[in-house]
């Protein structure tokens, strides 16, 4: 797999310490409530683990499933949802937790969707933000990375639903998608 690297842009140390200090943030901006704390899957199931275990505030979690690639190295544009909430959010705090951000349509769906199910308040949390190509206006609230206009993969992020087992964020060849 790491074969299929052009380059590591985040190792598994620097991806650990930054969700520290996210998650402190989110303790401090949350004491004294539980938010709903949702997973979009399947790319944000390392992220979500890990930065949910080192929070100290009481939360609940719950899950979405979204699509708008597919197989392909770009978004579509075109959202589908394929699993839905568990639970009602009405008068909750809800955090999103999402593995990265590029164009933005999947998550202004999503904000769209949430928000009128009338939540107390909706906040994004990304692994990686890549404003580069966000067509879209939305603007997360807890970043751990910013990224320039690469195909990503490793902790969760995948190409053709491979690659997510990596504890490492790189590059993946072009070579490897272009076949």
């Amino acid at each position: 797999m790491y074969n299929d690297l052009e380059k590591i842009l985040f190792t598994e140390e620097q991806i650990q310490t930054r969700i520290k200090e996210i998650a402190a943030q989110i303790d401090k901006d949350y004491a004294g409530e539980t938010p709903v704390v949702v997973g979009i899957l399947k790319g944000c199931f390392m992220f979500f683990a890990d930065l949910v275990r080192q929070m100290k505030t009481n939360i609940e979690i719950d899950f979405m499933s979204i699509s708008s690639y597919g197989n392909n190295t770009k978004s579509s544009g075109e959202v589908k949802m394929i699993k839905d909430l568990d639970r009602t959010i009405e008068g909750r705090h809800v955090i999103i937790i999402e593995d990265i951000i590029d164009t933005g349509y999947t998550l202004k769906y999503l904000m769209t969707t949430l928000s009128a199910r009338n939540p107390k308040s909706i906040k994004l949390c990304t692994l990686l933000d890549k404003k580069s190509r966000r067509e879209v206006d939305i603007s997360p609230d807890y970043v751990c990375f910013d990224v320039g206009d690469e195909f990503v993969v490793g902790y969760g992020l995948d190409y053709a639903q491979l690659y997510r087992n990596l504890p490492v964020i790189g590059v993946l060849k072009e070579s490897v998608y272009k076949k």
